[in-house]
């Protein structure tokens, strides 16, 4: 497969559900086994590449014409499981969240408003034709959002240093579905009965509603992407955020406050450079 651009595009991490074959109605399902076949399939390298030669004309594109055929393929125990790009769906969700994001003078030199109002309406159209669409992928820059760090556990971290330009460092977790749903709940409920109604709270509420549309038997993956570009070195080998997180919820459950904010105080420290880089920027 060509490389549509040799240019890493960093700072974005990914939540991800993999569902198996099982999940998908024909002809969907047999399309994606097809796929699955293939060894040409490309990587999320490619997938970033492809956004990025989007956006270079003249004007832009924001929001492919047709939706994506690719998907990011796994074997679970045995059992294919894919995780369909969705592309354009996801194209006119950040388009949403970016609206929200940046001032209206910065967003109209970035966007022109003529092409994000024609996208508005294709996607307003497409939506009622597709009122229960959702993404398999989930995306957020210059961050890992504290609510995706409660899915998963700090032995199912998985971190390679890499070793080349083309070969760059990894930092993910992979946690059976039913573990994250688990974990959710019982977040939650460490949540609700520490404090009030707030961000954290809202945020795992939302990533639970997320994961119950999917098949029981999928795999949830945390990705920092490309964010392993905006860490300081050494910073990677060392982080064990979802740890964190999770022994802060503990010391919430058995009432410990102050075992709590020492948690969270080491999650802040921690992703500060980060936070500094995101300003600056």
């Amino acid at each position: 497969m060509p490389k549509v651009s040799s240019v890493i595009v960093p700072y974005a991490t990914y939540l991800r559900v993999y569902e198996p074959l099982a999940a998908f109605p024909e002809p969907e399902r047999s399309h994606w086994a097809r796929y699955a076949r293939r060894p040409d399939r490309p990587s999320y390298q490619d997938e970033l590449r492809r956004a990025l030669a989007d956006l270079a004309p003249t004007p832009p594109v924001l929001v492919p014409v047709h939706e994506s055929q690719d998907a990011f393929v796994l074997d679970v125990d045995g059992v294919v499981c894919v995780c369909p790009w969705r592309t354009r769906l996801r194209g006119w969700q950040a388009l949403e969240e970016l609206s929200e994001e940046l001032p209206p003078p910065v967003l109209d030199a970035v966007l022109p408003p003529f092409l994000r109002h024609q996208a508005a309406q294709d996607y307003e159209r497409w939506l009622a034709e597709n009122p229960d669409a959702r993404p398999w992928i989930r995306t957020a820059t210059w961050q890992v959002p504290i609510n995706w760090f409660v899915l998963v556990a700090d032995e199912e971290r998985e971190y390679d240093k890499g070793d080349s330009e083309d070969s760059p460092p990894v930092l993910r977790y992979r946690t059976p579905m039913v573990q994250a749903r688990r974990r959710v709940a019982r977040g939650l409920r460490a949540l609700k009965e520490a404090m009030d109604e707030g961000p954290l709270i809202d945020g795992l509420v939302d990533v639970g509603r997320w994961l119950e549309e999917f098949h029981p038997r999928s795999l949830v993956e945390l990705d920092y992407g490309g964010l392993v570009h905006a860490l300081p070195t050494g910073a990677l080998e060392h982080d064990h955020s979802a740890a964190d997180v999770a022994e802060g919820i503990a010391a919430l459950r058995r009432g410990d406050g102050a075992a709590a904010g020492e948690a969270y105080a080491r999650l802040v420290d921690r992703w500060r450079s980060v936070r500094d880089l995101r300003s600056a920027n």
